[in-house]
């Protein structure tokens, strides 16, 4: 098995994403239980700020162009905890597709290649029509 590029130290961090969506999942499939929606938001901070460092985790959250979704996120955050957690949960999913919205194409592409679920993901990603998740698009030049 081919060894990843991760240091242990993120390694741990992207253990710690994993349980924070793990607990957002578990969390809505609970009619949107508060006390699995805070766990999921808390471990997922925690482990972004493993895998990228401190400093660079309060600059991602600080750009001025991503200011919109940072304070959905935390305002989302603020909801669940202050107990409206589904309109908290939308408000937070809207800040999370604002911070995290140019990732999607680079998730798509990954996806894509996923051994066995892979072909059905890119025939759900080529139907739903997203641009950047088409392999063979030609180009307009």
């Amino acid at each position: 098995m081919p060894t990843m590029w991760l240091s242990d130290a993120q390694k741990i961090g992207v253990a710690f994403c994993s349980g924070g969506g793990f607990f957002l999942i578990g969390g809505v499939m609970l009619f949107f239980d508060r006390a699995m929606l805070a766990m999921g938001n808390i471990l997922f901070l925690i482990g972004l700020t493993i895998i990228i460092g401190p400093q660079k985790t309060a600059l991602f959250f600080a750009r001025r162009q991503k200011a919109k979704g940072t304070a959905a996120f935390f305002a989302g955050l603020a909801l669940i905890l202050l107990r409206w957690p589904l309109v908290g949960f939308c408000v937070e999913l809207y800040g999370i597709f604002v911070l995290f919205g140019d990732f999607l194409g680079t998730i798509a592409g990954f996806a894509r290649g996923v051994p066995v679920v892979g072909p059905y993901i890119a025939l759900v990603l080529d139907r739903v029509g997203l641009a950047a998740s088409r392999r063979n698009a030609e180009l307009p030049v």
